[in-house]
């Protein structure tokens, strides 16, 4: 997933020269925390916070380039990005929002916490099954018996719970991918054992081969 596939892309932005009070009755009106500052071509130059325009009101400045925050303060990623660095630079610099850049450094879009959030609710709740059919799609050869048989195995080796593979494929056609991630003890430990189950079923389908 790209960037550019949760930004918004009807985001607002501010002129360096228009005044701060404007500034702020375009971002209340549009209920917007933060606005880039761009130039007439659309290059980012700037950003400002509604603290920005708060602080600069009360200590009596008048105009957006006197309160913004310089381009080089500012974290950004670029629409064609994987979605996961908007991700990670939203959680490693604790920012509620990031401008998005095209390859000619105009702002095409912002990522919102709240993009980030709706799109991982939406991947939460996608099947567990839609997962095991992608890898069907991966393991070139492997049949969906094949995988569900390896997936019981690793079930037992993990647990010591015998399952059948009929048994394991009810259970993730009813589970979500938010639930499995919590059954298991988290992310790493679910992708962990993804692997472990693409292992088994290439390991049992060269031995068979073989005989």
């Amino acid at each position: 997933m790209k960037v550019k596939e949760i930004m918004d892309k009807e985001f607002i932005a501010v002129s360096p020269d228009i005044d701060i009070v404007e500034a702020s009755i375009k971002m209340e009106s549009h209920k917007k925390f933060t606005t880039p500052v761009l130039d007439d071509e659309k290059h980012l130059i700037g950003w400002i916070t509604s603290l920005d325009v708060t602080r600069g009101l009360r200590d009596n400045h008048k105009k957006v380039k006197e309160i913004m925050h310089s381009k080089d303060d500012i974290v950004h990623v670029h629409e064609n990005d994987a979605a996961r660095l908007a991700v990670l630079a939203a959680s490693k610099h604790k920012v509620v929002s990031i401008p998005v850049l095209d390859r000619e450094d105009k702002v095409v879009g912002v990522i919102r916490t709240f993009d980030i959030v709706e799109t991982l609710s939406k991947l939460y709740e996608i099947k567990v099954s839609k997962i095991f059919e992608a890898m069907v799609d991966e393991l070139k050869g492997v049949t969906w018996d094949e995988l569900m048989e390896a997936s019981a195995i690793v079930t037992k080796r993990e647990t010591g719970k015998r399952v059948t593979a009929k048994d394991y494929e009810q259970r993730i056609k009813n589970s979500t991918f938010g639930e499995a991630i919590w059954a298991t003890g988290g992310l790493e430990k679910f992708f962990v054992g993804l692997i472990a189950i693409g292992e088994l079923v290439i390991a049992r389908k060269v031995a068979k081969a073989r005989k």
